[in-house]
């Protein structure tokens, strides 16, 4: 029996057992376009496993949170939260520390106009532009098996694809609509009651369901609007966005207080409470 060696102690076997096993999720609400992109990827990339496929966004978020794949191919214009919205929030939600995986390569399918893909180049940012056209799609399989292979750390993944994705959704990203007249008084209904709040005096937007908090000095309102409705009608450099589903009134920001993971903790002018901006968005605290 001496003379008899393991599968595992061959080189091969070794070699085989050693080679990390390459995961991907994808996101895309047409189950037919949603096929032929995982059999392509089959075909041109037989190494890669799909682990998932996601018909919503809201699915495409919790898949990518609990199976943690190292490529993520994200529509845009998706049920729930668009492709940008779930890489902002997968961006915001990656779980932290050295032991944690690598933050996903993202890869974003569209079927915007030029506009689009100017948009995506200059970030740096890959895409894939509906119908996928085979070369295109081989392209992008090579750029991102030698991305893959030359990657640093979690830390640094997760900061390039932070800073790339600062830069998409600062300029007007695919698929938002342009800037709305800005808004001057918010309209809150309670019961047969009409308050009518000026936007100045708002201290923070902080969204809830179906709603979206209206949160002043003295007291709160619920307004029947989603925060991505109402985001085009406030002024960039008044109301600042530091997390997915909350926006500050700058002048009300007291003091921002950072932590390791990147996090930045906000002490507000005429609230006790503490809101959290998160590592997308805590860039903007920093000492003049």
């Amino acid at each position: 029996m001496s003379g008899l060696s393991s599968p595992s102690a061959h080189p091969a076997a070794r070699s085989a057992q050693s080679s990390p096993v390459i995961t991907a999720l994808i996101a895309e609400d047409e189950p037919l376009l949603a096929a032929a992109l995982r059999a392509d990827l089959a075909r041109l990339w037989p190494e890669l496993q799909v682990v998932a496929t996601a018909g919503d966004g809201h699915q495409a978020l919790e898949q990518a949170l609990a199976l943690q794949p190292a490529l993520c191919f994200l529509d845009i214009r998706m049920p729930g939260l668009s492709g940008l919205e779930v890489a902002r929030a997968l961006a915001e939600d990656w779980p932290e520390g050295p032991s944690q995986p690598v933050f996903p390569l993202l890869v974003f399918v569209t079927a915007y106009d030029q506009y689009a893909i100017e948009a995506f180049d200059a970030q740096a940012l890959d895409y894939l532009l509906k119908p996928v056209n085979d070369a295109r799609l081989t392209a992008c399989v090579q750029r991102l098996q030698r991305t893959l292979q030359h990657r640093a750390g979690a830390a640094a993944a997760l900061a390039g694809t932070l800073e790339q994705l600062r830069g998409l959704l600062g300029a007007h990203p695919p698929g938002v609509a342009p800037a709305a007249p800005r808004l001057r008084v918010i309209q809150a209904q309670a019961g047969a009651t009409v308050h009518l709040v000026p936007v100045d005096e708002v201290i923070y937007f902080e969204a809830a369901d179906k709603y979206v908090r209206v949160i002043t000095a003295e007291r709160e309102h619920l307004i029947r609007l989603s925060l991505r409705e109402l985001l085009p009608q406030l002024d960039a450099a008044q109301f600042w966005q530091v997390h997915r589903g909350t926006v500050v009134q700058a002048r009300c920001i007291a003091s921002a207080r950072r932590d390791e993971s990147g996090k930045a903790f906000l002490s507000l002018r005429g609230r006790s409470e503490t809101l959290v901006a998160s590592r997308l968005y805590a860039h903007r605290f920093k000492g003049m």
